[in-house]
């Protein structure tokens, strides 16, 4: 199977890829790559970045902001930013007490919550998994890649989910107890709110629910969500990888697709390259042993850093194959 074969693509319906590994093998220059490759394809691709060490504007040599930015024709690119999605965030706070003055009363816990929650390593994943609910259900683009950050982090996310949806389910439990006793006493205690905002409020929180258990459906279902591992053949990055698969596995996301990045050519003509070629060589044979029930895919080491469009072309050629032949058709 080529690796393109790989993607698939229904009528009316995203697809979501997500590329990660360890870091430091190229992750970014493969999503970019590989999303340039589908838009020149006729797809419309929107790539996002979640890693907080941005590289996705070096690697497209653009500025690429916090909403969709324009790269090129069918192509459309956004850098999660944490300290914006804090902001979004504390903003959804005060309207959440707009509407239910009764917070007033819990003003410092809130204010106590919201700094925590400024400075809580999940803010990323949390940025991430806002945008993946807020492109999910649009079904806007053909295909939204998601360029991760290392490893650890991507895992978080990818278990976010089922995270998000046990806290918006005890929150739901929290706002009818408090719904019950604002009722109960809203004779002598008018400053309760009022009835209809309160069950908006919990409206919107069914709602939000409903859409992250959509969103555990999607990212568990393999003909709309795969996880594409990037990997250098060396030993920590394979067994990294490894790891990896079998985290995502429990998640029930699919691997489907190795990338094997920096591969020094056959044709060293240099005693270190030669030695080099010979560990890695070895490095090949064991990822192909661990990985062989994924498609695997080889992209060699280049003589300068990759960036910009006609860079990433080439790559994009090496991992798909030539533009110019017959774009994926959809399914269905």
């Amino acid at each position: 199977m080529a690796f393109k074969d790989l993607f698939k693509f229904k009528k009316g319906k995203t697809t979501f890829v997500f590329i990660g590994g360890k870091g430091g093998v190229g992750k970014t220059t493969v999503s970019a790559a590989t999303a340039l490759w589908f838009s020149r394809q006729g797809k419309k691709t929107l790539i996002i970045s979640t890693d907080p060490a941005h590289s996705l504007s070096d690697s497209y040599e653009r500025n690429i902001g916090y909403n969709p930015t324009p790269i090129a024709e069918n192509l459309e690119a956004l850098e999660i930013d944490p300290d914006m999605a804090m902001k979004e965030y504390q903003a959804k706070m005060k309207e959440q007490q707009a509407l239910n003055p009764a917070m007033g009363m819990d003003m410092g816990m809130m204010q106590d919550q919201m700094d925590m929650a400024s400075m809580s390593p999940g803010i990323d994943e949390a940025a991430a998994f806002d945008k993946f609910l807020q492109y999910m259900t649009t079904d806007e683009y053909d295909i939204i890649i998601f360029d991760t950050a290392p490893t650890g982090h991507t895992l978080r996310l990818l278990s976010f989910p089922e995270m998000m949806d046990s806290w918006v389910g005890k929150m739901i439990k929290v706002r009818r107890q408090v719904g019950s006793m604002a009722k109960a006493f809203k004779n002598i205690m008018p400053f309760m709110g009022d009835e209809e905002e309160e069950d908006r409020a919990l409206e919107d929180m069914e709602q939000t629910k409903k859409q992250i258990r959509e969103a555990r459906g999607i990212m568990a279902d393999p003909e709309r969500t795969t996880f594409k591992a990037v990997i250098i053949p060396e030993e920590m990055s394979i067994y990294e990888s490894e790891r990896a698969m079998e985290a995502l596995k429990k998640n029930n996301m699919l691997t489907d697709g190795v990338i094997v990045n920096q591969i020094q050519p056959e044709e060293a003509d240099c005693d270190f390259c030669k030695a080099r070629r010979e560990i890695q060589e070895k490095r090949l044979q064991m990822i192909k042993e661990k990985f062989g029930n994924q498609v695997i895919a080889e992209i060699p080491l280049m003589d300068r850093e990759v960036k910009g469009i006609d860079d990433l072309k080439k790559i994009g050629e090496i991992l798909y194959g030539n533009e110019n032949k017959a774009p994926i058709a959809l399914e269905g």
